[in-house]
């Protein structure tokens, strides 16, 4: 008899390759003793239908992976980042189990698609898709590890339904899937019949909900049998229809299941190398992952494993002088940067590849990926100091916020404030500073992080106002148009038919009560200006500023006055006192100072559903002297 690697050596194939046709029964005779396979000497190399891809050549620029999550066509057909040293720093920590939360398009999927490839028995040879790749310069050590575990891969990305009969119809369907890809258990000759009757079960759709929840852990066991290596478990998006039970009320039925269905898989399962789980959030109070005590949590508060899952703007600036636009990388920066995990700055990984691939023309490509329901929710039952404070963000400034990472969907409604964890693990905020708390939350001082998820804020809000009635979308679009072209009597217009069609009379407060309406109607500006609040310029402090993207734009400074019972001429006075102030105060001083020298000026005064707008303006010539 022979072992593997002398009959690799003969055959002229890898010692991987030989054991995987072993444990397939492509081999005849060949014995399993242990974890050594014994193959009989006058054995032959079996046809193995072996295929090496080879490199992927194109003439001129490779396109870029918009949409794919397939590592070996995204590393082999396009442009492809290169983040294959997360491989080396999963086996060099050697973690058993690991829940990976971070925003949706942000490479997660690609990521375990590139584990479950470079892990993964195969008859063919997978190392091609990995010998010009970072990991493989790293050593033997580690490319030993290639292609030597049976992997099981799940994602419930797509398991978005509105019951749960539907819910469980579709996660059988997943797992008759993954279930009929090893086949090769089917006709094992190292498992029992029971086991191999179970299997039918599962690939034939019919196991009831018992043996489903228990069927990763029975997988498992089945294929460290059949191959002599415990399996790698792999499951992408997890939480998907955790948050689909919660907003379709079955949100116990999909927690019982998923508490039973990770248990077997991870909890003292002795048939595991290695366990990886994606998602959004952390859900960890309903004990989802009870008694999981060998789990590791990786979310965008942490250093380990930060520079994975997004791009570093080493790899976007590389990116653009393989394209050679590296004049847009500011205009990149300003759209699609800002985000911090662990300490590690990140672009937006969907955008930039969207970004780039359409010609650099910015837009909010992120955003069309899917429903913000996360936002959406937090709207719907957000009180009025959370809109406020959403509002204060919609125009520059931070919050400070306690970020708790086991978040749960249904203490929303028990405790708002946690909306701010919510929306910095699912992306819509940018933790700027944190500091750990006893308790093991954070205290971070948070803020949007770019351009996109600006705009992002701005059309929820302003769906949600118009959702519920505050505001129709031609009142905004005439506030808007007003404030852009100086128009004071159309400002005016607008804001009286806004104020009498939407506000009850006993909704009218104090100046900040108008402040913020006025703040969230001018948000669909955001595209042409900066907004600002509540800033020191000159003598004092403004109430809003507009400062223009583009040199050519006006700049544009509010002031609010509010007084109870004015009559009309009172009112228009007010007004006028508001407008001078602007002046009086020299609130233009910061617009003046960084070079615009056209700058519009409103003074508006509120009195119940009543309001007056007027307004000036201040042009200045260029210096004709200045170069």
């Amino acid at each position: 008899m022979k072992n593997c690697r002398e009959a690799a050596a003969e055959w002229g194939i890898s010692e991987r390759a030989v054991r995987t046709l072993c444990a397939k029964g492509k081999i005849p005779e060949a014995q399993r003793d242990g974890a050594v396979w014994r193959i009989p000497e006058d054995a032959v190399r079996p046809a193995d239908a072996r295929v090496r891809s080879g490199k992927y050549t194109k003439k001129g620029s490779l396109p870029l992976p918009v949409g794919i999550s397939d590592y070996a066509r995204a590393q082999a057909g396009y442009y492809y980042v290169d983040k294959t040293l997360f491989i080396k720093e999963i086996l060099d920590r050697r973690p058993l189990v690991t829940l990976f939360t971070r925003p949706r398009r942000f490479g997660k999927t690609l990521n375990m698609d590139m584990l479950k490839a470079f892990f993964e028995v195969s008859e063919t040879d997978t190392s091609v898709w990995f010998t010009d790749k970072a990991i493989w310069k790293c050593g033997e050590e580690y490319r030993a590890h290639q292609g030597i575990y049976p992997v099981i891969f799940l994602s419930f990305k797509d398991v978005k339904y509105d019951t749960w009969e539907m819910t469980v119809s579709k996660i059988r369907l997943l797992l008759q899937a993954e279930f009929g890809r090893h086949s090769e258990l089917r006709d094992s000759p190292h498992l029992q019949k029971y086991e191999k009757d179970a299997y039918d079960r599962i690939v034939n759709g019919r196991a009831d909900e018992v043996e489903m929840s228990a069927s990763l852990e029975m997988l498992s066991r089945m294929l460290d049998e059949h191959y002599g290596t415990a399996p790698v478990i792999i499951i992408d998006e997890y939480d998907t229809p955790i948050e689909e039970g919660y907003s379709k009320d079955f949100y116990d039925e999909i927690i019982g299941f998923m508490r039973r269905f990770f248990s077997g898989a991870f909890k003292d399962n002795k048939h595991l190398t290695f366990g990886f789980l994606t998602g959004i959030l952390r859900i960890a109070q309903e004990s989802l992952f009870s008694g999981l005590n060998n789990l590791t949590v990786d979310t965008v508060m942490d250093r380990e494993y930060s520079a994975y899952f997004g791009f570093t703007p080493a790899e976007v600036r590389k990116m653009l002088q393989y394209y050679r636009r590296t004049d847009k990388e500011e205009e990149l920066k300003e759209w699609y940067d800002g985000y911090i995990f662990g300490d590690t700055e990140i672009y937006n990984p969907w955008s930039v590849i969207n970004y780039v691939a359409k010609g650099c023309l910015p837009q909010t490509y992120w955003i069309n990926t899917g429903k913000n329901e996360i936002l959406e929710e937090v709207l719907r039952i957000s009180s009025t100091e959370i809109e406020e404070k959403l509002e204060g963000l919609l125009t520059g400034k931070r919050a400070i916020a306690r970020i708790d990472q086991n978040v749960v969907y249904r203490s929303l409604t028990e405790d708002p404030s946690i909306i701010y964890s919510l929306l910095a693990v699912a992306g819509y905020l940018k933790v700027s500073k944190k500091v750990l708390q006893g308790d093991g939350t954070y205290l971070c001082e948070v803020e949007i992080p770019n351009r996109e998820i600006g705009a992002v804020y701005k059309s929820e809000i302003l769906s949600h106002m118009f959702h519920i009635g505050i505001v129709s979308r031609s009142i905004a679009d005439q506030i808007g148009e007003s404030v852009y072209l100086g128009d004071s009597e159309k400002f005016q217009r607008a804001l009286e038919q806004y104020i009498e069609e939407a506000m009850s009379f006993y909704d009218a407060g104090a100046e900040g009560f108008y402040h913020g309406l006025v703040l969230g109607l001018i948000a669909i500006l955001d595209d042409s200006y900066r907004i600002r609040s509540n800033r020191e310029s000159g003598d004092g402090r403004f109430d809003i500023c507009l400062y223009p993207r583009n040199a050519g734009r006006p700049g544009i400074l509010m002031e609010f006055k509010w007084k109870k019972g004015l009559n009309d001429e009172a009112l228009s006075s007010y007004a006028e006192e508001a407008l001078s102030q602007i002046n009086d105060k020299r609130y233009d001083a910061e617009l003046s100072t960084d070079g615009f020298t056209e700058i519009l000026k409103f003074g508006i005064a509120f009195s119940g559903k009543r309001a007056k707008v007027k307004s000036g303006s201040y042009k200045r010539e260029p210096d004709k002297g200045a170069l």
